[in-house]
């Protein structure tokens, strides 16, 4: 059966364009011209990924309330920006949404479907690294791969796809230092240091909203991130 991926885009040229890009690789795209729509489809069925456009139309920042409401539906679905807009400003406010990539349009349809790619290859590996013990337990942390979930002490904890991975990749083996350049290649994504930063510190705020006094990630400076035993 093949992924299905969601196209939000007010732009009809552009929206064909890059739907009959997706569908040259098997997806099948469910394409929408504005947040309405949009978000009326993702009640009748959630897809697989997501792409979506910041501004949408009258509605400045209507691909920024897509984000809000498809992670309120679901924490682990794939999302990414692809967007005329470049300024820093926007790409870390879609970050903070719970985006898991932002890219402008000045990249190429190969880097798109790459992009997509690696997120659909993480799904899989997340959900094959742990086959034969589903709840991986280190300390209090519990990683759950079937559901990818994550417990810690006892409480769930939402994280998105990218925040899951990165998280799976530094507490697999506690007190090894990961590079920012490690984190990218074990989550299979290519940006750039800022956006990697700015995952950790959204997974570190999730932790200390319901734990105070959680300190196990850790920086290491000039070098990257651990998990402290």
């Amino acid at each position: 059966m093949p992924k299905h991926i969601a196209l939000v885009e007010d732009e009809p040229a552009i929206l064909e364009n890059y739907a009959d890009a997706l569908r040259k690789q098997g997806y099948a795209v469910l394409a929408y011209t504005d947040k309405k729509s949009a978000l009326a489809g993702f009640k009748q069925r959630l897809p697989d990924l997501a792409i979506i456009d910041v501004g949408l139309g009258d509605e400045i920042e209507g691909g920024f309330d897509i984000c809000r409401e498809l992670r309120g539906m679901s924490s682990t679905i794939p999302i990414i920006f692809l967007t005329a807009r470049d300024s820093d400003f926007d790409a870390i406010s879609g970050l903070r949404l719970g985006a898991d990539d932002y890219l402008t349009k000045d990249i190429s349809f190969h880097q798109v479907l790459a992009r997509v790619a690696a997120l659909f290859r993480r799904i899989e590996a997340i959900q094959s690294q742990y086959a034969r013990a589903q709840a991986h337990k280190i300390g209090d942390l519990t990683i759950d791969s079937e559901c990818m979930s994550v417990e810690w002490k006892q409480i769930n904890i939402d994280l998105t796809l990218t925040e899951y991975w990165m998280l799976h990749s530094l507490a697999k083996i506690p007190g090894h230092v990961k590079s920012r350049e490690q984190l990218m290649r074990d989550a299979n994504i290519f940006v750039d240091d800022g956006t990697v930063t700015s995952h950790i510190k959204r997974v570190r705020r999730k932790f200390e909203c319901i734990d105070k006094n959680f300190d196990r990630i850790e920086t290491v400076y000039g070098m990257g991130y651990r998990w402290k035993k």
